[in-house]
């Protein structure tokens, strides 16, 4: 991947961050933005999302209600030539290291955590 397109993903996954906890509340949860990954056109924009604490499918249907606004702000704090149009999926990889590392312990259980 060219370095343009990390810096302009990184830049995207802060900001979005920021707009996120500034503009939207989640009741009994805590979501982050793991990682955003923006098409070589700058159109679209894929957005990975951990949840923690709730159900995951109405934190992503709460983004999706909340996408125009949460474009609008992007809008203003990051200029480019388009504001790419934000497409929000679930991460669930956080859980699947989780069940790595406890296969792991199950595997050699004399071991403790050392990562």
């Amino acid at each position: 991947m060219k370095h343009r397109l990390l810096r302009v993903n990184e830049l995207l996954r802060r900001e979005l961050s920021g707009i996120i906890a500034r503009e939207i509340t989640f009741p009994s949860g805590l979501v982050s933005i793991n990682q955003v990954d923006v098409s070589a056109d700058l159109k679209s924009a894929h957005v990975f999302v951990s949840v923690l604490g709730t159900a995951g499918a109405t934190v992503i249907d709460q983004l999706e209600a909340h996408r125009a606004v949460l474009q609008s702000e992007l809008a203003k704090h990051v200029v480019l030539k388009y504001t790419p149009h934000l497409v929000f999926h679930l991460d669930d990889s956080i859980a699947r290291g989780t069940r790595v590392i406890e296969i792991l312990q199950e595997i050699d259980p004399g071991k403790t955590n050392d990562a």
